[in-house]
């Protein structure tokens, strides 16, 4: 997915939009790991929340092309 949101003459990427989203994602996801006391099993929460991140965007990016046709429809 290439190209811009237009919004009153500022254009925004999408990868910025995507970045958003998963970013909330992923805030939750930590909050629920963290409270079920799964990073004590981890040795480097920080990179442990890094690569989280990483995968969570690219199951967005695949996943909100799909959902966009869904919602226009």
């Amino acid at each position: 997915m290439i190209g811009e949101i237009d919004i009153q003459g500022l254009y925004i990427p999408w990868l910025l939009v995507l970045a958003l989203i998963t970013f909330v994602i992923a805030k939750a996801v930590s909050t629920l790991l963290s409270r079920l006391g799964f990073y004590r099993l981890v040795w480097h929460p920080a990179l442990f929340d890094l690569g989280l991140y990483v995968i969570l965007l690219f199951a967005v990016q695949r996943t909100f092309p799909s959902i966009l046709k869904l919602l226009m429809v």
